[in-house]
């Protein structure tokens, strides 16, 4: 193995990530430490203008409030996302963040950020929360802002972090490596911030071929944030509440446009509209079968019903809807016109974001004025900033809590896990749902004024063992140490007996996850044998994650995203195999508890110790914060 540089950095704050949440971390860092006279870093596994779920563009902004408009209430958007999580959410940090997300889209609107207007110069909403956007652009606008404000000095690009650096039950830094240089980073800090996103390819995806890695969110997301909250033994929260959205199928274009903006229909193949004629199944679901919005999960699954009785494929009638809208307009001419501006939003929802779906469009001869699109759901995600809500569980605000939530919801600093010094946002943190890219940006903003003040309160800098680094070093360059020494051994590289590449690894861990934890295969249905079984097969790949060989720098970084979404895989079993009931059917249904029970509402969280390596499993109360009176005093900057 060639040698490695070892690169020290020694900072106050360390940012890990560089999409939307450290990027509002970033902005609000470098001002509040300005004032400290502390340092702030930031490390990216990418580069931040592309880094994160937002790299491609977004066509909408899918949470603006309007607090200040007195279009809503902090009230009806905490009672929008309980609902949409079947009940199960973290009041007090919906609310957090909802009081703050305006300004955050009035930063990026000040910062260049194209928002649609009307003749009067309203935003225009695709829905209640959404604004519609040209947002091509959008992550280079936002992370601009955020290297102006931190400066460039302070970001250091392509470093895959990999494992926290701990000094008793504080976190002391992150170690990690250059992804394009041999060079071994150890960065030193007196807290941590980490938005390095959810977890994609832990199921087997629907693409294949050609077509292995497309993924509606980033393929690159490994579960780098569960890892790292793992490894450090933070307490996390919600590890069973996958996320599976229903895109256009293949290229997993958006839908939001379609059903928001242009009231589209879905339809099954015999033009069935599922949500009509499948309407009697949201009895069984009651209180949030009966609410409105019906739940993501419970419209996944009216749909997949439909699916499993044969009469797919399911369509996106885009031709109706823009056929419809263009109708509605008396001049012919006119009519004519507003057609086209029709059909070049319909296109223009795609290249904002998902190209790849007017690829297919086109590679497919279909013109969406025309005739349907196929839809379908897509293979199981890891995230807590969209519908799903798995992450590490965080101390909320303590000016928001009641006197019973503020015993077991705070302690201490806002957005700070259970492990000292360790702050998360975005997809890190846990049952604060529905923050998407704007609320994560602002979630990213009030977990890093959180840690400033936690450095200012805790001046020292905790230890690092030489022995800890040393070890994690070794560690983490071993598969390319492993690789050199048994290359020789075959005469085809990619298949050795001494070791497994990363992507023989990755297909393994991708079969288990979706035979037996309810993946695509499996119809996203599975059981208590099942889940037990996919427990054994996931301790024998533990085992022989010891044995991955990578060829060069790329090898090892995808060593080590396989390792970090395996650990995000056993802590999703385990915590689906806890919790006995299905809660979230259209994300997963559990065969064998097939209904919800009043006693599982409640959170269903995991521990692992490091001490121990083992897993410990808990519950804990959902507290509501919501009805209280004086609503307008939570209102934020």
């Amino acid at each position: 193995m060639p040698d490695f540089e070892t690169v020290e950095v020694t900072t106050d704050l360390l940012i890990c990530g560089g999409g939307m949440a450290a990027c509002g971390a970033a902005v609000e860092a470098a001002y509040w430490a300005k004032q400290n006279g502390l340092k702030v870093t930031l490390v990216d596994k990418a580069a931040m203008d592309r880094s994160g779920a937002v790299a491609m563009g977004l066509s909408a902004i899918n949470q603006y409030v309007g607090l200040k408009d007195g279009q809503n209430t902090l009230k009806d958007y905490v009672e929008y996302v309980r609902n949409d999580l079947m009940g199960v959410t973290r009041e007090d940090l919906v609310a957090n963040i909802a009081r703050h997300v305006d300004s955050s889209v009035h930063l990026f609107e000040k910062w260049g950020l194209p928002i649609w207007k009307d003749a009067q110069g309203a935003y225009v909403h695709e829905g209640r929360w959404q604004l519609m956007i040209n947002g091509e652009s959008y992550k280079v606008i936002v992370a601009e802002a955020a290297k102006n404000a931190l400066g460039v000095d302070n970001i250091i690009e392509r470093v895959f972090i990999v494992e926290p650096l701990m000094d008793g039950d504080r976190i002391a830094g992150a170690v990690g490596f250059s992804v394009r240089e041999n060079k071994f980073y150890i960065f030193k800090a007196k807290a941590v911030l980490v938005a390095m996103g959810g977890a994609v390819h832990v199921f087997k995806p629907r693409s294949a071929g050609e077509g292995l890695g497309r993924a509606w969110y980033p393929p690159w997301n490994s579960g780098s944030s569960a890892y790292f909250t793992i490894k450090a033994g933070a307490e996390m929260t919600c590890q069973e509440v996958r996320f599976i959205p229903v895109r256009f199928k293949d290229a997993y274009g958006p839908v939001g446009a379609w059903f928001l903006l242009f009231k589209s229909r879905a339809t099954n193949a015999l033009d069935e509209a599922y949500m009509q004629t499948r309407a009697s199944e949201l009895d069984k679901w009651v209180p949030y079968g009966k609410v409105k919005p019906v739940p993501a999960n419970l419209r996944n699954w009216l749909m997949m019903l439909d699916v499993m009785d044969g009469k797919g494929p399911i369509y996106m009638r885009t031709e109706e809807a823009i056929q419809k809208i263009a109708a509605d307009t008396p001049d012919a001419k006119e009519q004519k016109k507003k057609l086209k501006e029709l059909e070049a939003e319909a296109w223009e929802d795609f290249l904002d974001m998902t190209i790849s779906q007017a690829i297919l469009w086109a590679a497919s001869n279909i013109a969406p004025e025309e005739a349907p699109s196929e839809i379908a759901a897509a293979e199981p995600y890891f995230i807590g900033s969209h519908s799903g809500a798995s992450g590490a569980w965080v101390s909320g605000p303590e000016d928001i809590q009641n006197d019973k939530s503020k015993g077991s919801y705070f302690w201490g600093y806002c957005n700070m896990a259970t492990v000292q010094g360790l702050f998360c946002a975005g997809d890190a943190s846990g049952a604060s749902s529905h923050k998407f890219s704007s609320g994560s940006h602002a979630e990213g903003r009030i977990a890093a004024k959180a840690a400033i003040k936690f450095i200012v309160d805790n001046k020292s800098q905790p230890n690092v063992d030489k022995a800890q680094v040393d070890g994690l070093r070794k560690k983490i360059l071993a598969p390319l140490d492993r690789f050199q020494q048994f290359k020789g051994g075959s005469s085809d590289p990619d298949i050795n007996p001494e070791y497994m590449k990363p992507k023989m690894f990755m297909f393994r861990l991708q079969k288990i996850m979706d035979e037996y934890a309810g993946g695509v295969t499996a119809q996203f249905t599975t059981s208590q044998r099942n889940l037990e079984k996919a427990l054994d097969l996931l301790a024998f790949l533990k085992e022989d994650s010891e044995k991955l060989a990578a060829e060069d720098l790329h090898e090892l970084m995808r060593c080590w995203e396989n390792v970090q979404r395996m650990w995000q895989a056993e802590a999703h079993v385990r915590t689906i195999l806890f919790r006995e009931e299905t809660r979230w059917p259209g994300y997963y249904f559990r065969s064998d508890t097939p209904s919800m029970k009043k006693e599982w509402e409640v959170f269903a969280n995991c521990r692992w110790d490091p001490a121990k390596d083992a897993w410990e499993m808990m519950k804990r109360d959902i507290v509501p914060i919501f009805p209280q009176p004086g609503d307008h005093e939570l209102l934020g900057g």
